[in-house]
Parts: C-alpha cells; sequence; structure tokens
C-alpha cells in the first residue's frame, strides 16, 4: 500500500502528491475498488493524470446515491487482497430517503480513532471512566466508535436502545406526541445507568441531551458524576451551546464533532473556544477536507459567508469526493497544514435530495 497514504494521525503529507498516491491507488487495475474501477468508464476524465490536487476532486461526480444499492464488497480495493480486515458495514440515517451504505476498513478506523483519542487526552477526556452514549447502534456507524473511542480511553461503554428512523417517521407522519413519548424512553433508559454506573463521559446527540437537561434529577446526576459530554450526530445552535456551557453543566468540558458516515469519520470541535464563540469544527485532513460553496454555482464562499458544506474522504481504503452535504455553515481559515475549510455554526438545509430534512433525536 502507499506509504503516503498511511502515515501516522499526525501526518502531513504534500496535499498535491497524497492526491496523486490516491488517484493511482483507486484508480489501478490491481488496487481499486471493482466500484470504481467500473465508475471510471463514465467519468469523462482520467483521475490518474487529470486529478492532481484537492481542487481538482471537484471534477468528480457526487456519487452517494449510488452507494444505496451497490454491493457493500464492491466498495473495497483489490489491493486489500482477498481477506480484508473489515471492521463493519455501516448506514447513513436514511435523513433523505433510503439508507446508503459504506465498508470501514481497520487501518482507516484506527488513523481516525488515534487521531480523536489524541483530542480527547488534550481536552481533559477522563481515562477509566465509564461512558454512556445516547446513539443508536445496529447498522450506524457511531455505535461503534464509541465503543471503539471508550476502550481506547481504557473505559468501559455502556449504550441505550435506540432507533432514529423509527422518530423520523413519526414525525414525518405528524405524530409528534409519539415521538416525544420515545424520546422520552430513551431519557428513561440513560437514567438506569448513571444512577448506577461509574459515567464520566457521555456522548448524546444534541436533541437527547437538551431534553435530558429538563430533569433535575438527571442534571444533579451528570453534574456529580461526568467530566466531558461529546456530543455530534445532530446539529446544535449556537445559544444552546451556550446555555449548556455555562449554567446547565458548568464546569464540564463540552465536546462537539461534526461529521457523517458518508465521510466516514468527523470533524472536532476546534479547542480553546468560549461560550460566546462561534463552534468552529476542524477535520482530520488530508483524510477527511470540507469546501463551502455557492449551491448555485458550486464555487467556494469567501472566509466568514455562509455556504453548503462539501466532503472528502480520500484515504487508502475508501475514496468519497465532492459530496454536497445537507448542512449549511460559516466558511472558516483552517489552521496550519489542514487541507481545506473548517466550518463553524453548522446547520441543516430544510430541503435535500428533494425530501424534507427530519433530524428527529439522530
Amino acid at each position: 500500500m502507499p506509504p503516503l497514504l498511511n502515515g501516522g494521525f499526525d501526518a502531513h503529507p504534500d496535499p498535491d502528491k497524497y492526491i496523486h498516491a490516491a488517484m493511482q491507488w483507486h484508480f489501478g487495475r490491481d488496487t481499486g475498488s471493482p466500484f470504481w474501477l467500473e465508475r471510471a468508464r463514465s467519468l469523462g476524465f482520467d483521475p490518474r493524470t487529470d486529478v492532481r490536487s484537492f481542487d481538482d476532486l471537484s471534477l468528480f461526480p457526487n456519487v452517494t446515491d449510488e452507494l444505496r444499492d451497490v454491493p457493500a464488497t464492491d466498495l473495497i480495493p483489490r489491493g486489500y487482497g482477498d481477506h480484508p480486515d473489515i471492521v463493519g458495514v455501516f448506514e447513513s440515517g436514511g435523513t433523505t430517503g433510503s439508507p446508503k451504505r459504506i465498508v470501514f476498513l481497520r487501518d482507516t478506523w484506527e488513523h481516525n480513532r488515534e487521531w480523536t483519542v489524541a483530542h480527547y487526552a488534550a481536552r481533559g477526556v477522563p481515562r477509566g471512566r465509564g461512558w454512556l452514549a445516547l446513539f443508536p447502534s445496529g447498522p450506524h456507524m457511531v455505535g461503534e466508535l464509541w465503543r471503539s473511542h471508550a476502550a481506547a480511553m481504557d473505559g468501559t461503554l455502556f449504550t441505550i436502545d435506540m432507533d432514529p428512523r423509527w422518530v423520523k417517521k413519526l414525525l414525518a407522519a405528524g405524530r409528534r406526541d409519539e415521538a416525544d413519548a420515545y424520546s422520552e424512553h430513551l431519557i428513561e433508559q440513560a437514567k438506569f445507568a448513571l444512577e448506577t454506573q461509574d459515567i464520566g463521559v457521555l456522548v448524546a446527540t444534541p436533541p437527547l441531551l437538551e431534553l435530558l437537561a429538563q430533569h433535575d434529577d438527571l442534571i444533579a446526576l451528570v453534574r456529580q458524576k461526568v467530566r466531558a459530554i461529546v456530543w455530534a450526530g445532530a446539529h446544535m445552535d449556537a445559544d444552546t451551546r451556550a446555555l449548556l456551557r455555562t449554567e446547565v453543566f458548568p464546569g464540564i468540558e463540552l465536546i462537539g464533532l461534526y461529521g457523517s458516515t458518508m465521510v466516514l469519520g468527523a470533524a472536532l470541535e476546534r479547542p480553546g473556544l468560549s461560550a460566546d464563540d462561534a463552534c468552529i469544527f476542524d477535520p482530520p485532513s488530508p483524510q477527511i477536507s470540507f469546501r463551502v460553496v455557492d449551491p448555485a454555482t458550486g464555487g467556494n464562499v469567501g472566509y466568514g459567508e455562509r455556504g453548503q458544506v462539501v466532503m472528502n474522504h480520500v484515504s487508502t481504503s475508501f475514496l468519497l469526493p465532492n459530496n454536497l452535504e445537507r448542512d449549511v455553515a460559516t466558511r472558516i481559515r483552517p489552521p496550519e497544514g489542514q487541507v481545506g475549510d473548517s466550518v463553524a455554526d453548522v446547520t441543516p438545509v430544510g430541503a435535500f435530495e428533494g425530501a424534507d430534512v427530519i433530524e428527529g433525536v439522530y
């Protein structure tokens, strides 16, 4: 496998050389995946010669819709041989229709974990404590993600039973009372663990974190036991973030993650931000990179301006470029050494791919 694509989590390879190596790998006859080798025939350009930089990833069509029905094994590069180390086949949340699928291989999974855990340690996330995840499991990547992160921090993961797709169906059908009752059922499950277990880290979606904050007894339990809260999976507005940091859970580290199954990972909230600062997310480039664009033209908006988020995943195990996401964000200058943009104040669009965007609890 190309050494340039498999550096440590803190490596910063030359971006153009990284892209060149990735294109040779993913479109090489003996190393590329069946999906991309077949798809290359209809691209109208040769990625091995025409894609020379991260900006050139915009040449690719957005193929995420095709991941709804492509055989999962066709997404695995042939260069991994006959027995690739598969962490899992994971599905999107189904917010905009039938779910899309990706395959996560061990090397990329461990790279993402090492990068994230290094940030956790720097932010004071405690080791050796229980983690409580108010998230779905099943086909969703986050179930395995939290288990892996907890283990890397010498912790034990506790989970609840959640089906976010059912909540979205209830909301789409106008059955909000039933959706609210189901959400309360999720909070009841969390209470059992908080009351009886040594929970030092709480990971939750913003809707469930806000619902938990409506229960005084649960607020008291979190303040007593939890040292860090990680939120992800849905959007949190600036006022809610400030309220949780300063009034509801003062003194507890609050850390946001922003990503998606289709980008095979997440960006982390930039350290050192105050409750009054915009919530800025920096991705683990070059494997994951963002652009913020005008959806009408596809061109970058200016720094400080709002636009739609485009995500790229480029690693040895997977290639998914030029994915126009269902989110709007402010374009932020990246820290030194990062490829692409950072993003802030992420919010969902009202409709995407012809469907209303319903987040529900995840």
